[in-house]
């Protein structure tokens, strides 16, 4: 009996992950269809995983930085740069797609009622006034709001500071960051658990109903995201390492995707990359900064969402779009898309900027954000699911790219002694 219960112990504390988190969904669904109202109560679980993510995410970002920053040794390479790079052409290839798919099929919305009682910014000046805004915050009020831009600037900065320390100071920063990260292992071993509440919960309370009327403008920003996913981020990631991407990109998915799809938020899914990041074995000098960096700033699947609602309700209005325009609008989406909040539904407050850029009123561009969060069970999970997975796959990308580099240069070394 007792060796049972060590085995099944041992199967839920070192099983694969994503085989458990694939029975959690269909034990969501299951509960969902045949029990309804126990599967709005068992939400509360859902609801408990999210917020353990968020609540341990910021002071997971700010001592990994920090200690990552201040154990950094001469010569190390932490290959920030080129992650970077990467970041700024997925977005705005993901943009690029998005105009294409909305002039090949361009969708029309029945606008009315009432406006949505949010606060978008009115241009691009005000995104990045918000974002160097979110940069000199108080720190406290940074990890306590979940303000990542603003957790980043000052774990950077006492990162850099605190390299004069003593090694004890140090050690300690080290061992203060081991310590968060065997927390977040816990709570991302409980995925499952939160994955099934989650999902039955949803499926309870909001079924599909409000979908059917906006089917085909969903149906062009899923398109979008999936080409994205599985056509220009492996297009991308092969021309950084030069052979097959697609295994890497299914493990991104598999791994990464399937949580933030459920989650809905890029920051509460840091923990999750960052633990992938570890068991493949990357570099933590770099993934330490670029995974919360990507949850921040690389944003695809928000390009693709201001995009396609946008030029829905350009089409709507009647108004007429040139390719000069369009690929404009590529522009400001990406840059939108770079100052879209790590929260479900971040990239919705921003579709009235990009609409300011074809005279379109305040008040019907908000009735379009309005539909973007009736659509938004399946929207926002996928845009997510897209954002956070790719945070992982750029990253590995370029520590492995770099790896096959310093590969390449010892076996020619070799050769030539």
């Amino acid at each position: 009996m007792d060796t049972n219960k060590t085995g099944l112990w041992r199967v839920i504390t070192h099983g694969s992950l994503v085989k458990q988190i694939l029975v959690g969904l269909v034990a969501g669904i299951l509960l969902a269809w045949l029990w309804p109202s126990a599967a709005k109560n068992v939400g509360l679980l859902g609801h408990l995983f999210v917020s353990a993510l968020k609540a341990v995410a910021p002071v997971l970002v700010w001592v990994l930085v920090m200690s990552s920053i201040a154990n950094h040794r001469q010569g190390q390479k932490t290959s920030i740069k080129p992650i970077l790079v990467l970041y700024i052409l997925g977005t705005f290839f993901a943009a690029l797609v998005a105009v294409i798919a909305s002039f090949i099929f361009p969708s029309t919305l029945a606008l009315a009622g009432s406006e949505t009682e949010m606060n978008p910014p009115g241009n691009i000046a005000e995104v990045l006034s918000g974002l160097l805004n979110n940069v000199f915050t108080n720190p406290v009020d940074a990890l306590i709001n979940g303000n990542y831009i603003g957790i980043l600037a000052w774990a950077i900065g006492l990162g850099i500071a605190f390299r004069h320390a003593t090694d004890t100071t140090k050690t300690l920063l080290l061992d203060f960051s081991n310590g968060v990260t065997q927390l977040v292992r816990v709570i991302i071993r409980l995925a499952p658990l939160g994955i099934f509440g989650l999902v039955s919960s949803t499926i309870a309370t909001t079924g599909f109903e409000a979908l059917k009327g906006y089917f085909h403008v969903l149906a062009v920003l899923l398109g979008c995201m999936i080409i994205v996913a599985l056509v220009v981020n492996p297009l991308i990631v092969y021309w950084k390492l030069k052979r097959n991407p697609y295994p890497l990109v299914f493990a991104c998915l598999r791994e990464s995707g399937v949580t933030a799809f459920f989650t809905r938020s890029s920051a509460a899914n840091i923990p999750v990359n960052m633990a992938m990041c570890r068991r493949m074995n990357l570099h933590e000098d770099t993934y330490s900064v670029s995974i919360p960096l990507g949850a921040a700033i690389n944003m695809a699947g928000a390009a693709v969402t201001i995009t396609v609602l946008t030029l829905a309700a350009v089409y709507t209005k009647g108004i007429p779009v040139d390719i000069p325009t369009a690929l404009l609008l590529s522009v400001v989406a990406a840059v939108c898309a770079c100052g879209a909040s790590g929260v479900a539904g971040g990239s919705l407050l921003l579709i009235p900027l990009a609409c300011n850029m074809f005279g379109i009123p305040n008040d019907v561009a908000m009735q379009v954000v309005a539909v973007g969060v009736m659509i938004g069970v399946l929207q926002d999970s996928a845009e997510t699911a897209v954002n956070s997975s790719t945070d992982v796959l750029f990253t590995a990308a370029v520590c492995l790219a770099e790896d096959e580099k310093l590969a390449n240069s010892e076996a020619q070394f070799s050769h030539n002694d």
